[in-house]
């Protein structure tokens, strides 16, 4: 692997059983903070995420590469006894991490599940990534990003009222999954270099959906209206959404009385900060179909470009709407540096949201090839010395 010394989980000694995007996501973040991620795959055909494509490079999908990369890989087939053993020795001499998110049960039966590895390594952090969560009706039921986006209530306010259901076009929960495991494994991490005890952390897809409609739920339960759909509006300020301009759209978020006060005078609608309707965020949420209309009406007489100046100068939070072309070509984009180059292919990947002390951790390696890594179990290695 590359260098990873100076990285914040060098050291670190992570066993992947995971597939498609949640389980793998995470990996990658651990990977990229600097731990030795090992990712361990059926043979055959591996990863289902292998073959989602196109786009492929160099014979496996482009989206295997951004969640895989970093990573060392295992094929391994588990039902041999002999290569379940081995692989088992190594976790207990050298893993601090077990990441799993393979269908419930599945794991157990190898002997490989956090009952049986934490037996024998009371040490051992591992970490289960569900589709439903680890208890209820619904445990064993498999899930992917759609299915709980839909079930989660997700699906429920993304969109325009009366259109077809919308998913939110990346994988958030899937992702947020992700990094909800990551974050338990940094809370058990660091308990253990307090205690020398590992921890058995769960998450799950249902779970992150549920977190991320938090506030929705919350205002639903205290007595408040049905959250529905509002494209690109929430539902507790106005005006918080996009605009059509002359020539494209911008989003404008006036999040307070001030804010609304300086919008109105850039569109030369004073008037509407003193109209009592609209003198406060509340009274323009009561009122948000009679002043819609008029700034948008308002926001059709000039682009984009003159508006954002516009605004700027006003002190007006706004932005504008731009496709995956034009944040790859961003300024901004180019000044934090985060759409890293591949060292050894010709591809570019968005890099971890975080700098250490003004560095970005790197891209280091390609995701491996199926079964690249096999000799790992071929020796014995060297004991790795005990968590303190």
């Amino acid at each position: 692997m590359g260098e990873n010394a100076n990285l914040p989980l060098a050291g670190v000694t992570v066993v992947e059983f995971c597939h498609s995007v949640a389980g793998p996501y995470a990996g990658s973040v651990l990977a990229d903070l600097g731990a030795d991620v090992i990712k361990v795959e059926s043979p055959g055909k591996g990863d289902y995420a292998r073959d989602w494509g196109p786009p492929f490079a160099h014979g496996t999908s482009t989206i295997f590469h951004v969640y895989n990369h970093n990573k060392r890989g295992l094929a391994l087939d588990l039902r041999d006894r002999i290569t379940c053993e081995r692989l088992i020795a190594f976790i207990l001499d050298h893993a601090d991490v077990v990441l799993q998110n393979m269908r419930p049960g599945a794991i157990d039966k190898l002997g490989l599940g956090a009952e049986a590895l934490r037996a024998k390594k009371p040490s051992l952090i591992y970490c289960d990534l569900g589709a439903y969560g680890r208890t209820g009706p619904l445990k064993d039921r498999p899930g992917y990003d759609p299915l709980m986006q839909a079930h989660g209530g997700i699906m429920s306010i993304t969109g325009i009222e009366g259109g077809e259901p919308v998913r939110v076009g990346c994988s958030i929960v899937d992702q947020g999954a992700g990094m909800w495991a990551v974050i338990g494994i940094l809370a058990a991490l660091n308990r253990r270099h307090a205690s020398g005890e590992g921890s058995h952390v769960s998450t799950s897809l249902f779970e992150t959906a549920i977190g991320w409609m938090g506030p929705q739920i919350s205002a639903f339960l205290s007595g408040g209206p049905m959250r529905r759909p509002m494209g690109s509006g929430v539902a507790e300020i106005v005006p918080h959404q996009a605009f059509p301009t002359s020539d494209g759209w911008i989003m404008v978020a006036a999040g307070n009385d001030n804010l609304f006060g300086a919008l109105a005078a850039v569109l030369d609608r004073a008037e509407l900060a003193a109209d009592p309707r609209f003198a406060t965020n509340s009274k323009r949420v009561e009122n948000r179909h009679t002043l819609i209309p008029i700034l948008q009406e308002s926001f059709q007489g000039k682009p984009t470009a003159e508006w954002l100046k516009r605004l700027d100068a006003a002190g007006v939070p706004s932005a504008p709407l731009e496709n995956i072309a034009q944040v790859a070509a961003s300024a901004q984009t180019a000044a934090l540096g985060i759409l890293q180059k591949a060292p050894d292919l010709d591809l570019t990947f968005a890099g971890l949201p975080l700098e250490f002390d003004g560095a970005r951790p790197p891209y280091r390696n390609a995701a491996p090839i199926l079964g690249e890594h096999n000799d790992l179990l071929a020796e014995p290695p060297a004991k790795k010395k005990a968590a303190s």
